[in-house]
């Protein structure tokens, strides 16, 4: 397409309408034969302007800016179009789903930033989207008009055609503005590498708030008038294979993907090979690969191990680009792997027409070939600086106008090659993490002293990408080590629960070896030199030494099955093979129930054993336990209920049993139970009825009188500590009765969010309201579809209402989950029968005291209820009750953003009731032998 008479992106969408009717956009909701739907441009663009009539009765005026909080490509790019065609500047957002606290941080900042746009989400976000003051919300279903606009703004070239928020999770980004012109230089430069035409086919995978997949994705096929596919994120992250089945059935021509995917699809290829499916590559022209570096190993070995598919040897393009670039700008075109022989990194090539590179030292004076400085840049796509941030688009670009990119690199012969990051930030997986932001989190974990955090990058050699590395000071007692292994395990027990990915290394230091500058700032750079140069080699064996030392020493596997285990677990954790024990605990590991799917596809693949099932992993996590369960299965023998569940074992502290809540299973308490590690034992309550041919309990009494008989035969006489969440705080309540008359000390009863009187709310759950919180609380469904699907399924037989709410679940949720329609009925069937001896229960009696942890509750305030719900419980202790008040709502307070803080306040909870009651039965001892009642 011709767009030397173009003034706006607008222009692009207008033109493709016109010109390319046979082509357009294909929305895929899977891979392999999965359905999808093709939406020409010409439907686009009508779709785009019904919804921009909608905006224009809101009273909108071109640069006005739109905050679009959308998760489904179909939505998004309809809206996006929407506020183009209208002259509105659309600013994609990711949604922070399940972490209130933080999304309201970044819209509250971005609404300040932004001059209170106004927000276009969908009506299920909608629903979700924390409470800020002033945010104007439009759910996109609510902005179709009855009839579509006719006469789409026509903006200038040098106007905001989009802005990009930068990366940043405490509500400190910055907005990118990309002009009409940055966007239009963009597209023809970008198409002189890429050579893109009407019969090409492209794929997206990644959300749009990555500037890769608005740019390089969307606006560059429509430029072309090429065929775009795009699927949703969580099918690619949850099966990276399903990356070369789309390409392969949609006949893909060129693709994006950064140097994560590539080692995963590497990992994968053997089990494709035993697939025997057919795939074919032969139509991938080019993939781009940026984001991160490329590892020239895992590049190359791709490449090879596809080839046979039919993987063009040269179509692995190495790139670079910034969100400030108009993403990438950098090409390394046909010459990978050949130009990069014998370097560790590929390099990225040479830049697009009209753009210059150079490097420069830190005074800003530009670097001969071959020598090392920061990145500079300057072009027509070279971002005018940062929306309402003079400040930091002043420091964004040197006294000559050449952008600063943070990014160290070297020119050889015109090609560029990337060697680091002059900024405090982690690449890892392709995504950008703030060192900052994570040493934050970290400073507020027990045991990390204040302004000794320092979390930055590493790269060993071959990996497919950065690493990051945790260096704090430990306020623990050097002597003693449960306590520093109870911080590590915190520390990296954290960073899991926030980020979703494991530090590689936990090193605590003294305070003398954090570098700091004068102002106080810790030079985290001088401490990745030195890490890597081997300086603190002594600190890392130490680790390693303490760390076998706390999981028990090291057990020689024995036998195929056991050998094999602990293989998977050091490739899992990154453990060197033959160092793994027979007794090594997959959680104690680091393992987190995201990481039992992974474990059940190495199972299948290495052991031949498949549905791994969850609970097997919760109940059998050491090699050796787990060889013998599926040595167990594979003879047939199922596992005879206990509804003990062991969450971690070591510590001297009186243990502490948790019971589930009214879904019955006790997954909620995985990330919780890490933070006990060597404090004391967490044991888990899981109800009966999840294993084949066991039946629910009949009786709220049964159930109470079953865990306590399992309860003892782990600890068989007090002092004993209980604990329930929702559901399980009554039935916590109920033990706690039972243990005293049985003459057993309960030195605490706790419960997490659940008033006494819990009748009211099972007499409102029929099984269709059972099922949908059950897909609501295992996040199958989003909150709206929890409020709405009740009355929309009610009508229908059972098995309806199960398929349709499966049919709704993410592909990766379920998998992770190892659920299907007919697990899911049975687990529905289940926690409705946990709703039938909860219409029953009428708390009566009464226990010393009780702890009852309060967050947001499901409805109301929280105020009322605390005051006439959980207040109730005085009426069920004789002495009185603590009221704490925990960070989330009901269905977030064990959550990843807020699990560190509960562990917190929860152990220190613990501590004080325990020494309390420990100082109360000695002093009655004591009075006692005063009375001479021992004599």
């Amino acid at each position: 397409m011709n767009t030397a008479s173009a003034r706006s992106i607008a222009d692009l969408l207008l033109r493709a309408a016109r010109y390319h009717p046979g082509s357009g956009v294909r929305h895929c909701w899977g891979s392999g034969d999965a359905e999808f739907r093709d939406q020409s441009h010409e439907e686009l663009l009508n779709e785009a302007l019904l919804v921009l009539a909608g905006l224009r009765a809101r009273g909108l005026r071109p640069q006005d800016k739109l905050v679009l909080v959308l998760e489904r490509p179909q939505e998004f790019i309809v809206a996006f179009w929407a506020a183009v065609l209208g002259g509105y500047v659309p600013c994609p957002m990711a949604p922070l789903r399940g972490d209130p606290e933080r999304w309201a941080a970044q819209l509250g900042h971005v609404a300040t930033l932004l001059d209170q746009p106004l927000v276009v989400t969908s009506g299920y976000l909608a629903t979700e989207l924390p409470p800020v003051p002033g945010l104007q919300i439009a759910p996109l279903e609510e902005l179709y008009g009855p009839e579509r606009a006719t006469t789409p703004h026509i903006a200038a070239p040098e106007d905001t055609a989009v802005l990009v928020l930068t990366s940043g999770s405490t509500g400190n980004s910055k907005a990118v503005m990309l002009s009409h012109a940055n966007l239009l230089a963009s597209m023809r430069a970008k198409n002189g590498c890429h050579q893109l035409t009407p019969a090409d086919v492209t794929l997206n995978w990644v959300s749009f708030d990555h500037v890769a997949a608005l740019l390089e994705c969307h606006l560059l096929p429509l430029y072309t008038g090429s065929r775009q596919l795009h699927v949703e994120p969580s099918v690619i992250l949850g099966e990276p294979l399903d990356f070369l089945r789309l390409v392969s059935r949609h006949r893909v021509t060129m693709t994006f993907t950064p140097n994560f995917l590539l080692g995963q699809m590497n990992s994968a290829a053997a089990r494709l090979a035993a697939t025997g499916e057919h795939i074919d590559l032969s139509a991938l022209r080019q993939i781009i690969s940026g984001g991160e570096a490329v590892v020239r190993a895992t590049g190359e070995a791709f490449l090879d191990l596809f080839a046979p598919l039919g993987l063009a040897r040269d179509a692995l393009w190495p790139a670079f680009g910034m969100t400030e670039t108009c993403a990438g700008s950098i090409y390394s075109r046909k010459a990978f792997p050949d130009a990069d022989r014998g370097q560790e990194f590929a390099g990225v090539g040479t830049p697009i027409d009209g753009l210059s590179i150079r490097v420069a030292d830190p005074a800003g004076r530009s670097l001969p070939a071959g020598e090392t400085g920061e990145l500079q840049i300057t072009g027509p796509v070279v971002t005018p600086g940062y929306y309402n941030d003079e400040r930091a688009t002043r420091e964004a670009f040197t006294a000559d106008g050449w952008f600063r990119s943070g990014d160290l690199g070297r020119i050889d012969e015109g090609r560029l090659t990337l060697v680091g990051r002059s900024t405090d930030s982690v690449i890892v997986n392709g995504v950008n993490y703030f060192s900052h932001e994570i040493e934050t989190v970290l400073e507020r974990l027990e045991g990390v002293a204040g302004s000794y955090v320092a979390a930055f990058a590493t790269r060993p050699a071959g990996s497919d990408t950065e690493q990051l590395v945790i260096a704090f000071h430990c306020t623990a007692s050097d002597d003693y080590d449960p306590a520093l292994y109870r911080v590590l395990c915190a520390v990296r027990s954290s960073v899991v629960a926030h980020w979703g990915f494991r530090p590689s290394l936990v090193l605590p230091l003294p305070e003398d070896a954090f570098p700091k500058t004068s102002l106080g700032k810790i030079q985290r750079t001088l401490m990745r030199r030195r890490l890597e140069s081997g300086a603190y080699g002594s600190h890392e064996r130490a680790v390693a030494d303490l760390t076998l030392r706390m999981l028990g020493g090291y057990t020689a596997p024995e036998g195929e099955t056991e050998h094999v285990l602990a293989k998977v677990y050091g490739e899992m954790f990154g453990i060197e093979p033959g160092t793994v024990s027979a007794t090594a605990n997959f959680f104690d590991l680091g393992g987190t129930s995201l990481d039992i799917l992974r474990l059940r596809n190495k199972v299948a693949e290495r052991i031949g054993a498949t549905g791994l099932e969850v609970i097997t992993v919760l109940t059998a996590p050491t090699v050796r336990a787990l060889a013998a369960r599926l040595t167990e299965q594979a003879l047939s023998c199922g596992p005879e209920y206990d509804p003990v569940v062991p969450m971690q074992t070591s510590g001297t502290k009186t243990p502490l049993f948790c019971v589930h809540p009214g879904v019955g299973e006790v997954l909620v308490f995985v990330n919780l139970a890490k933070y006990f590690v060597e404090d004391r034992p967490f044991y888990a309550l899981r109800a009966r009825g999840f294993n084949e041919g066991e039946k629910p309990f009949a009786t709220f009494e049964q159930m109470v009188g079953c865990y306590v008989d399992a309860i003892r035969a782990r600890q068989p006489h007090g002092p004993y500590a209980v604990a329930g969440y929702s559901f399980g705080g009554a039935v916590a309540f109920e033990v706690a009765k039972v243990l005293r008359s049985q003459g057993e000390r309960v030195d605490f009863v706790g419960s997490f969010n659940l008033p006494p009187h819990i009748k009211y709310r099972m007499d409102e759950l029929d099984f269709v309201e059972t099922a949908t919180n059950l897909a609501f609380f295992l996040s199958l469904i989003d909150k709206k579809q929890s409020l709405e699907l009740p009355d929309q399924l009610r009508a229908l037989p059972v098995e309806e209402q199960l398929a349709h709410l499966t049919a709704l679940a993410p592909p990766g949720r379920l998998a992770e989950l190892d659920l299907n329609v007919q697990k899911f009925g049975a687990w529905a069937e289940l926690a409705n029968s946990m709703t039938d001896l909860g219409r029953g229960y009428r708390p009566e009696g009464a226990v010393p005291a009780m702890s009852v942890f309060y967050a947001t509750p499901l409805r109301g305030t929280k105020e009322d209820w605390l005051n006439n719900e959980l207040r109730r419980w005085d009426e069920h202790t004789t002495g009185s009750n603590h009221y704490i008040e925990v960070p989330g709502e009901h269905y977030t307070l064990m959550g990843p953003r807020h699990v560190a803080t509960f562990q917190a306040i929860l152990r220190s909870e613990l501590d004080r009731t325990l020494v309390e009651a420990d100082r109360i039965s000695h002093r009655r001892a004591t009075a006692r032998e005063g009375n001479g009642e021992d004599q």
